[in-house]
């Protein structure tokens, strides 16, 4: 019911006041279209001047801002470059590293299986010494 009320005072308001303006306007409607017409021309004109000089302004702007950013750039695309071949070199160091490490690693097994080969010799070195002082015994034994 509020909301009824509300538009219903609206359109009677809309309606007095069109009346009103109708009544005690001082100008004939073709005087006010002509004003109107002015008043809008000048407005459109004001705000395509204020677009214009905006825009100008934008540009004068960038110009000068250009410069700055194409210098940081550069200075940024160079300093990507560098850590790139720095990230390249300790990629072949690293590398080199590693085939170092592995060097290393197989002279250690190899020095591993040489102390095993050793051992196993030296084993069957005094097995076979055993072998031959039993030998060397059971043949005084039977002289």
């Amino acid at each position: 019911m509020k909301l009824v009320s509300v538009v219903l005072g609206g359109v009677i308001g809309a309606a007095a006041g069109f009346a009103a303006g109708v009544l005690l306007a001082p100008r004939s409607g073709a005087e006010s279209r002509a004003m109107a017409s002015d008043a809008m021309n000048d407005a459109w004109d004001s705000a395509v001047d204020k677009y214009e000089r905006s825009q100008q302004a934008m540009a004068d702007k960038v110009s000068t801002v250009r410069p700055n950013v194409d210098g940081a750039t550069d200075d940024l695309r160079a300093k990507v470059d560098l850590a790139r071949e720095r990230m390249d070199q300790l990629r072949d160091s690293l590398s080199t590293v590693a085939d170092e490490a592995a060097a290393v690693e197989v002279e250690a097994e190899v020095e591993a299986v040489a102390e095993e080969a050793a051992e196993e010799v030296a084993e069957e070195t005094e097995e076979v010494a055993e072998e031959a002082a039993e030998d060397k015994a059971d043949e005084d034994k039977a002289e």
